[in-house]
C-alpha cells in the first residue's frame, strides 16, 4: 500500500479514536484465486466486452476462474472458441454467470440482471447517471453488493483511465459520425465537413478542451474544417493548442461569445466530463433554438447528463432527433460503434486491475491499498459511499474510510 493511503486511514482512525482492521495485504498469506463472470450485454445495442481472449488467457496464467455467457463477445468479432483456447468456460445459463465473484460489464446492470446477482459480489460497471435509477440502487444495497464505476476510476497519475480511453475513441469517431448527419443521405444540410476548392469548410464547435475536445480538433482539423474550442479551464486550452499542432479558436465559455459562434455552427460537440457528478449544462435551449436549421449537435457528455439543455438519450438504432430544427445525437455508448477496438482498451485497463485484486486477496484489499479505486466505488457491501448519488436520490450515504476504519 502507498504511504499516502496509509496515512489517510491512520489519519482519521487516530481522530475518532476507532480501532482500525488489519491490512488485507498483511493478514493474505497467498494470492486470492478470483472466480470472474462476463454476462453478454443485452442494453443500448452494446457490442463490447470486458475482457479480449488476451486478457483471459493472462488471467487464466495467473490462476483466476472465467465464466463468459455464450456469444458474449460475438459482437466484437471475439468467439466463444477463441475464449475457450484462451481458458475461460462458457455457460448458455447466464444465472451461472452471475454468480461469479466479480461481474465485470460494460454497460450499466438492468434490474433483471441485478435479480440473478448474489449477495456480496463485486460489480464493475459503468453508472450512466441519465439512465440510473434508485431502485437499481436500492437493490444493488439490498444485496450488499461493492459496486465500482468506470467513469469515477483514476489510476496512480490521478487520471481517469477508463474515461481517457474511451473518450480518445469517441473524439476520433465523432467527427466521423458528424460527416454523415451532415449528409443528404441522413437528412443534414448535405455539407462536407473539408470544402473544397472554392467551398468554405463547414464550421466545427466543440465544448471542452479535455480528451475528447483534442482528438475531435485533430479530426476535424485533418479534415479541412474550421474549429472553436471553448473551455474554463485555459491550461486545457493551451494544452490543446500545442497537441493538435496549430492555432485554432480558443475561448473560455462566455455566453455571448458561445452563442455568436453557435449561430454560425454546423457541428457542435459537447464532450464536457464531470468528475463527481452531473455534467453541467453549458448551452441553454434558447442558444440551440438560435442555430442555424440542419446544424448537428452530438452530446458526448450524455452519459453523465449532458451538456445541452435540449438533450436527451438516443440510441444506435434511432440515434437522433430533431428540436428547434436542430439534429441531436445523444448516444451514451457511441464507442461501441467500434466495439473491438474498444473492448481492447477496456481490457487493456481492466486486466492489471484483476491482477493487482488477486494479488491483494480480493477487492476489499484493492480498495484499501489503491486510492484511485477508492474514488470509483460508490457502494462498499451495501452502503452507499458516492455522495453525488446520494444527493440526487436523497438517500443515506457512508464515507468510505470510516466503513474501513469500523472494520465493516
Amino acid at each position: 500500500m502507498s504511504s499516502s493511503s496509509s496515512k489517510d486511514f491512520s489519519g482519521i482512525v487516530t481522530r475518532l479514536g476507532l480501532q482500525p482492521m488489519e491490512s488485507p495485504v498483511m493478514t493474505a498469506n497467498k494470492k486470492a484465486k478470483l472466480f470472474i463472470g462476463i454476462p453478454k450485454e443485452q442494453s443500448f445495442q452494446e457490442h463490447r466486452i470486458a475482457l479480449t481472449p488476451e486478457s483471459v488467457r493472462v488471467l487464466v496464467a495467473n490462476g483466476h476462474r472465467i465464466l463468459i455467457e455464450e456469444n458474449a463477445g460475438k459482437e466484437s468479432h471475439f468467439f466463444d472458441n477463441d475464449y475457450s483456447e484462451a481458458g475461460a468456460e462458457i455457460t448458455k445459463d447466464v444465472e451461472e454467470v452471475y454468480k461469479a465473484d466479480v461481474i465485470l460489464k460494460v454497460a450499466p446492470p438492468m434490474p433483471y440482471e441485478i435479480e440473478m446477482m448474489q449477495h456480496n459480489q463485486t460489480l464493475i460497471s459503468p453508472l450512466h447517471l441519465p439512465t440510473l435509477k434508485q431502485e437499481n440502487i436500492e437493490m444493488l444495497m439490498r444485496k450488499k453488493i461493492t459496486a465500482m464505476a468506470y467513469e469515477y476510476t483514476k489510476d496512480e497519475a490521478g487520471l481517469f483511465p477508463f474515461v481517457r480511453s474511451m473518450s480518445e475513441i469517441a473524439g476520433s469517431t465523432v467527427v466521423l459520425i458528424a460527416g454523415e448527419f451532415l449528409s443528404n443521405a441522413n437528412d443534414g444540410k448535405g455539407i462536407l465537413l473539408g470544402g473544397i476548392a472554392g467551398v468554405p469548410p463547414a464550421k466545427v464547435v466543440i465544448l471542452g478542451g479535455g480528451v475528447v475536445g483534442t482528438f475531435a480538433a485533430k479530426a476535424v482539423l485533418g479534415l479541412g474544417a474550421l474549429v472553436s474550442v471553448f473551455d474554463n479551464n485555459v491550461y486545457k486550452l493551451m494544452r490543446l493548442q500545442e497537441r493538435v499542432g496549430s492555432r485554432v479558436f480558443t475561448s473560455t465559455i462566455h455566453p455571448d461569445i458561445l452563442t455568436s459562434e453557435l449561430e454560425s455552427a454546423d457541428v457542435v460537440i459537447g464532450a464536457i466530463h464531470s468528475k463527481k457528478g452531473r455534467t453541467p449544462i453549458i448551452v441553454t435551449e434558447h442558444m440551440v433554438e438560435r442555430m442555424k436549421s440542419g446544424s448537428f449537435i452530438i452530446d458526448v457528455s450524455i452519459d453523465q447528463g449532458g451538456c445541452f439543455e435540449t438533450s436527451e438519450i438516443t440510441s444506435h438504432l434511432e440515434p437522433t432527433f430533431k428540436k428547434h430544427g436542430v439534429i441531436h445525437y445523444c448516444v451514451p455508448n457511441i464507442t461501441s460503434r467500434v466495439s473491438r477496438t474498444a473492448s481492447y482498451a477496456f481490457s487493456n485497463i481492466l486486466t492489471p486491475i484483476m491482477i493487482n485484486m488477486g494479488e491483494l486477496h480480493g477487492m476489499q484489499g484493492l480498495i484499501y491499498d489503491d486510492v484511485g479505486i477508492r474514488n470509483g466505488v460508490y457502494m462498499y457491501k451495501g452502503n452507499l459511499t458516492n455522495e453525488h448519488l446520494a444527493r440526487i436520490f436523497h438517500m443515506k450515504h457512508s464515507n468510505l474510510e470510516l466503513l474501513f476504519a469500523k472494520n465493516l
